[in-house]
């Protein structure tokens, strides 16, 4: 699974990277867990370098928001703002909708 973008209601314009790229069988494999940038264009430069956002520094990334994992899909989440910034509760409530809503679409995934 590759990036994709959101913007959440109070017009914050995120980049979510799925944690993993695995796939089974020709299938894609869900992730559980999804690290979050601000959507800018220091971050849009390292996507085609993801070891560059996903190294042991990415705490130390303004950009980076931390990730959320989850581990019912579609019941439990958990948010870990372990980066320098964190998002609102009403943000990762936006971010959640829309990963449950790329999770749940197929389409929209970039394979």
């Amino acid at each position: 699974m590759k990036p994709f973008f959101i913007t959440t209601a109070n017009h914050l314009s995120l980049i979510i990277l799925p944690d993993s790229d695995a796939h089974a069988d020709g299938h894609p494999v869900l992730t559980y867990t999804y690290s979050i940038y601000r959507h800018n264009a220091s971050v849009l430069n390292r996507l085609n370098q993801p070891e560059k956002l996903l190294q042991l520094s990415k705490k130390d990334n303004r950009d980076y928001l931390g990730y959320i994992t989850f581990e019912q899909p579609g019941k439990i989440f958990s948010y870990f703002a372990d980066g320098v910034d964190e998002l609102t509760s009403d943000e990762v409530l936006d971010v959640i909708d829309e990963i449950n809503h790329f999770r749940d679409t197929p389409q929209l995934w970039m394979i």
